[in-house]
């Protein structure tokens, strides 16, 4: 199933592909589809290669008019082709099958009304799962799908939809049709896509920057039709398209633009040319909070920046996958700010992004953001928090350093010159040097080619007047990475003024370079109450404060007068409790005591998690129990103190229902689902109710017969998943086998029930429910590596992993079963050493948790 760098370089010097002619036919029932390829491709006379196919049976190939014997040339993966001619047609006739993983082909059967919905999925390597392909970036060609399905579907692809015409019924005497779709123009295979069924859609127009007009539609599964709100997907998405437009100096290079919300979709969204697929659970059935709505405008955004970088322009190989997703990380956030009503995305772009790169960038397997790519496993284990969110940091550092207009001025010159090909990250590095004059090889090497973050504090003296005799920044760097690193940032100064609040009063932007940058500029000026480096958030690096700041921030953390400066000593706090230079405790003590005052949503969203990630591990053993059942406490009264219905209301609800362990916690948990409890403002809706029975079902207060009760209210898929969360954690040793055997041992579940099987069976009161399992997770997870597809292992590897048995054995264990494993499995090894970290930091803040007076234990 590999595909190496070598492999793909050697092909695409043999061959070029002209074009691909698909014709799929979707009425063979569940198992698999019929799929008949012919390319059109040249290549150096007398060579042989390789074509992709990942297949069930192999019909018929045909080389030029010469058939091959599928026995000997296809091994279910890969179809050998050989002695090439100069111009070669070749048409290979095969049944693959539909997945349910997520990739692929996705087959999902709607509970509601029993239709079948399909789509595809193919980054990385799995158009080769719907059609035979060379599936590699670099091997651009145009493709022409034909499809046959039942007549009542609609059928989207990457160019427009055609009418249907009528076809032979199938051989249960049900009506198709067949759909001819024209070329698209020159793709990669794994933006091309099909989405298939009874889908229903909303459409709208808008004019693009040549004056065409550009068909829009928005797409949903029938049951979800209710709860779309199409008007504003088709407010940003003008929204985007007139400043991407702008921004780009070129116009949007498809024909229509449609969006469609698919079932059990693994990411967010996928840039698919001209038909992205979106995660359906940004189609909000209930209330959600602003941080969800948020989250759908950046996705929304980011795929349509793709368009252009990603889909116009293309990475030649996946070691510039990060330029791919970070561009378009970077871009969505700043479309948000500069032309949506989301003007506050830079806050979360601080509190979420990067707290993710930060996380990631000091696990033991971080990585430079420019990664050697050498196979397609690679690919696949670095979509992490170093492709996206460190890129697009690190990206937002550039922008500073050359200057946005420079920045921009390069970005348009590199559309101009490169529209229908493939680049690398050399391309649009020339551009940008030429437009800001900034020689940036020395950047490249030491933002792009090494790992690591950065720490930065000040270094200030202070005379007895209270004034700055001196001010300078320092910079240090962990052994492992060393790197000191030039930075492009701001220093703010912070007062509390006659109303209490924090603002700013000056502002110095400067370069910084090496351990130490004197900044002569601020010497003179008045200490102020609090100095913050990195202010406004243009640098990726850690900020430390100064012993006065960090007082001032302690004490009026909720009085910053802006998001983003207070976001900043929010994710301060975060880093100096996550190293366990502050108690655990005291980081419990500041989120709830400052929570409520918080304005933006996301934030909130962010600190809840990270409460319930200290509790569960940064806290020390002998406290977490009384720590725990205190927050959930407080969690209430603040979900009854701040405004009635509120996003802050909704958030501490949910957190608290997470957190309920006691009887009386579970009583009010109960009262708010059977109506006896009661608080003004929140809305008892089908999603919150989930949460509702899963709290209780895991405090062991509700059964197997509450949860089928509330299945019976809401059988639709998402109530289906919220079910199999809510069996999986029944809290006795019966359920927990069963749901072991349902995810590990028979391993037929789709990729979105065994994700929610997996969270379900690891939320446990009680951890010793989950010490059986320790050993059989260890011997499991070899095999699930080599007989699932990467998406469903990594739920397993990851999901299943015994963190919550924070132990030195389970470190030991760990080490072990790294010591055994062969070199070839760099995949799972990399998955095992990030499991180990987070527990190894787990012991190491759990030793630094003190009592909340701070004498020792």
């Amino acid at each position: 199933m590999n595909l190496t760098r070598t492999e793909a370089r050697e092909r695409a010097e043999l061959i070029t592909v002209e074009s691909y002619d698909v014709n799929l036919d979707l009425t063979r029932g569940g198992e698999v589809f019929g799929s008949t390829t012919t390319v059109k491709f040249t290549a150096a006379p007398g060579s042989s290669s390789f074509i992709d196919a990942v297949t069930r049976t192999v019909h018929g190939v045909t080389l030029n008019g010469r058939s091959l014997d599928p026995a000997t040339v296809s091994d279910g993966v890969r179809i050998q082709l050989p002695d090439l001619a100069e111009h070669n047609e070749l048409t290979v006739v095969a049944d693959m099958p539909y997945m349910n993983t997520g990739e692929g082909l996705h087959r999902f059967v709607d509970p509601v009304d029993n239709e079948v919905y399909l789509y595809t999925q193919f980054e990385v390597p799995d158009s080769r799962r719907m059609f035979t392909v060379f599936e590699q970036p670099d091997l651009k060609a145009t493709f022409a799908f034909t499809i046959t399905a039942p007549s009542h579907w609609d059928v989207i692809s990457n160019s427009p939809t055609p009418s249907p015409e009528e076809a032979a019924p199938a051989e249960d005497g049900s009506a198709r049709s067949v759909w001819t779709f024209a070329p698209t123009p020159r793709l990669s295979s794994y933006v091309t896509a099909l989405i298939a069924g009874p889908y229903q859609s909303v459409r709208s127009e808008v004019t693009s920057s040549d004056g065409r007009v550009i068909p829009l539609g928005v797409f949903a599964r029938k049951s979800l039709m209710q709860y779309l709100d199409a008007d504003n997907i088709f407010e940003l998405t003008r929204q985007g398209f007139g400043f991407f437009e702008a921004q780009f100096g070129c116009p949007y290079p498809f024909e229509k633009y449609d969006q469609l919300f698919v079932p059990e979709f693994n990411a967010g969204a996928m840039e698919n040319a001209g038909a992205v697929t979106i995660l359906e659970g940004y189609v909000f059935r209930s209330k959600v909070t602003g941080a969800q709505v948020e989250r759908r405008a950046i996705t929304v955004l980011h795929e349509l920046a793709h368009m252009w970088f990603g889909d116009l322009v293309t990475m030649l190989w996946w070691n510039d996958l990060w330029l791919n997703e970070s561009f378009a990380e970077y871009m969505s956030h700043l479309a948000a700010v500069e032309a949506t009503s989301f003007t506050s995305a830079w806050t979360t772009f601080a509190s979420v992004e990067k707290s993710w790169a930060y996380r990631q960038d000091q696990l033991p397997t971080t990585h430079p953001i420019f990664a050697e790519i050498n196979d397609l496993q690679d690919v696949e284990v670095n979509f992490d928090g170093i492709t996206y969110a460190k890129g697009a940091s690190v990206l937002r550092q550039l922008v500073a350093w050359v200057g946005p207009e420079q920045f921009m001025a390069g970005v348009r010159e590199y559309f101009a010159k490169h529209s229908w090909h493939n680049t690398e990250l050399s391309d649009l590095m020339v551009e940008l040097e030429k437009a800001s004059g900034r020689d940036l090889d020395d950047w490249g090497r030491q933002w792009l080619e090494t790992a690591g973050v950065n720490t930065l504090a000040p270094e200030l003296d202070v005379d007895a007047e209270g004034k700055l005799r001196s001010f300078a920044i320092l910079q240090s760097a962990v052994p492992e990475w060393p790197t000191i690193r030039p930075h492009r940032l701001a220093v703010g100064f912070y007062n509390l003024d006659d109303a209490g609040k924090l603002t700013r009063v000056h502002r110095e932007e400067l370069d910084v370079d090496g351990e130490r940058t004197e900044v002569p500029a601020l010497a003179g000026l008045a200490q102020p109450d609090l100095i913050l480096i990195n202010d406004d958030d243009l640098a990726y690096a850690k900020v430390r404060l100064d012993p006065r700041s960090l007082a001032t921030a302690t004490a009026r953390l909720k009085d910053f007068t802006e998001s983003l400066p207070r976001t900043l000593v929010w994710n301060s706090a975060w880093d100096a409790a996550r190293d366990g230079e502050t108690p655990a405790r005291k980081y419990v003590e500041l989120i709830l005591a400052n929570v409520a005052a918080e304005t933006d949503s996301s934030v909130i969203l962010v600190q809840l998690r990270q409460l319930a990630t200290t509790l569960n591990f940064y806290v020390a053993e002998e406290h977490r129990e009384a720590t725990t059942a205190a927050a959930a406490d407080r969690l209430w009264d603040l979900a009854a103190e701040v405004p009635a219905g509120s996003d802050g209301q909704l958030q501490f609800i949910k957190a608290f229902a997470l957190l309920a362990r006691s009887g009386s916690q579970l009583d009010r948990v109960a009262g708010l689902l059977d109506g006896s409890v009661a608080l003004e403002g929140l809305s008892l809706d089908q999603d919150l109710r989930w949460e509702l029975v899963a709290s209780l079902v895991a405090g062991g207060r509700m059964g197997q017969d509450g949860i089928d009760s509330e299945l019976q209210r809401d059988n639709t898929s998402s109530g289906q998943n919220a079910a199999a969360l809510a069996k999986a954690a029944i809290p006795t040793p019966e359920a927990k086998a069963a749901a072991w055997e349902s995810i590990v041992v028979k391993g037929e579940l789709s990729n979105a029930l065994q994700g929610s099987a997996v969270t379900g069976f690891m939320r446990v009161p009680d951890r010793s429910l989950l010490e059986p399992y320790s050993e059989k997770y260890f011997a499991a997870v070899p095999g699930i590596v080599a007989t699932r597809t990467h998406a469903l292992a990594q739920q397993i590897v990851v999901g299943l992993y015994p963190a919550l048995l924070t132990t030195q054995a389970t470190i030991d264990r760990t080490d072990g079963f790294l010591a055994s494993l062969p070199a070839e499995s760099a995949a799972l090894r990399r998955m095992m050493l990030e499991n180990r970290d987070g527990v190894a930091r787990a012991l190491r803040a759990r030793a630094a948790d003190v009592v909340a007076d701070g004498s020792p234990q």
